[in-house]
């Protein structure tokens, strides 16, 4: 590869010097936006093309410097000169950092929290954005008071833009970055797409998440107006990084919350897991009570009587149901014989026999199993008392309920 410099570069390195009073981070991203239109010209202009032949058809690198200047709205070089050399005093870094980290802490609490609302299908961890929504509006109000040159001046946001334009200047690296680049158009409309299907995912789940939507449908509309405008005015970053955020977290959730569906075997639509988070190997529902697994349910009267044929439902009525096993007596196993929410079981044992059959759940060679019927072990009931109350002159029996079946 020859050393000799295009004219590309010559052209470029004498719009450079041209610029030279701006922030580096500043010239580095005019340039990265000018130098496909100049590649792309000297690739008209033919192989061998001489540094004349685009001044020829740009102007001399000095006045396309200066064209660059008043479209990026950048002060010309002597107002520029005049305020840098003589300061009244070093401007102050305090309100231009906050603004710039508090965009940086909001877009990655909005990335965190869409994620944990993706994963869980519940829009209530983004009631979270209210903690971070006055750090937001104090860096967005820092912002439109005090421009965005001073956020831009930054050492950290320099250091940062210095990074991105070495990386655009290696060829790997470069290439994947200007196809990026070249995907923002379609970046902010799939950026409005996913905000609908997310709040629209939200109301099929949550009726409540209809007061979401006209927040979402306000953020696609934001990115879509303010994300190809942000080369114009870096302002708009405080719309497009946000809504940018949101989405990439939302997609990673979204993406783990169906991987994690695969995985267990289940769908969307299935049964969600009131009482475990985990199912059993037919993809049943679990009883948990203390974070361990319950198997079965034992009921007594207030004598300390168990009761037989007791059928447990939840709050709402919801049937607990819970898989029921019986012993596989050709391989000393357990099977499945169905789903109930009827209580107590037999309690199932899984041990081994001798030579002789005697069960023994230790020792010996041939596997076996076995079902216990009744209860294990008896309660004692606590009594309670109901003292009398001083008003009470006469009292009535209680009436018993009739159980109906």
């Amino acid at each position: 590869m020859s050393d000799k410099p295009t004219a590309v570069r010559v052209y470029l390195a004498r719009v450079r010097t041209a610029l030279a009073d701006l922030p580096d981070g500043e010239i580095e991203e005019i340039l990265e936006d000018v130098r496909p239109h100049l590649v792309e010209l000297e690739a008209e202009l033919g192989e061998g093309a001489r540094v004349e032949a685009l001044i020829e058809r740009l102007g001399s690198p000095e006045s396309y410097a200066a064209e660059l200047r008043a479209s990026g709205g950048y002060p010309a070089p002597g107002e520029g000169a005049t305020q840098v050399v003589a300061p009244t005093a070093a401007p102050s870094l305090v309100k231009p950092r906050i603004a710039f980290w508090g965009l940086v802490l909001c877009a990655l609490a909005l990335a965190l929290l869409a994620f944990g609302a993706a994963v869980t299908v519940d829009p209530d961890v983004l009631i979270g954005l209210l903690l971070f929504a006055p750090v937001f509006l104090v860096s967005l109000v820092l912002l439109l008071r005090g421009g965005v040159e001073p956020v831009l001046a930054l050492p950290e946001v320099g250091w940062l833009r210095t990074t991105m334009a070495k990386g655009r200047e290696q060829e790997d690296t470069g290439k994947v970055l200007r196809y990026l680049r070249s995907l923002k158009p379609a970046w902010w409309v799939l950026c409005a797409v996913a905000l609908l299907a997310f709040g629209l995912l939200f109301m099929l789940r949550h009726r409540d998440a209809v007061l979401l939507l006209p927040f979402l449908i306000l953020a696609a509309a934001g990115g879509l107006w303010a994300g190809p405008r942000v080369g114009a005015d870096r302002r708009l970053l405080w719309v497009a990084v946000p809504v940018s955020a949101f989405v990439i977290g939302g997609a990673l959730g979204g993406f783990g919350a169906v991987m994690d569906l695969f995985a267990r075997g289940s769908s969307p639509s299935g049964s969600s897991p009131y009482y475990s988070s985990s199912a059993d190997h037919y993809g049943n529902d679990q009883l948990t009570y203390g974070g361990r697994e319950v198997e079965n349910v034992y009921a007594f009267d207030a004598d300390g009587k168990p009761l037989t044929e007791v059928y447990l439902y939840d709050e709402e009525g919801r049937p607990i149901t819970l898989t029921r096993y019986a012993c596989e007596y050709s391989t000393g196993g357990t099977r499945k014989i169905g789903e109930d929410n009827r209580f107590p079981r037999p309690k199932i044992e899984q041990g081994v026999t001798d030579d002789q059959g005697n069960y023994n759940g230790y020792n010996g060679y041939r596997g076996a199993c076995r079902e216990i019927a009744g209860v294990p072990f008896s309660a004692a009931i606590p009594k309670v008392t109901v003292a009398a109350t001083p008003s009470a002159t006469t009292t009535s029996p209680p009436t018993a309920a009739t159980p109906t079946r």
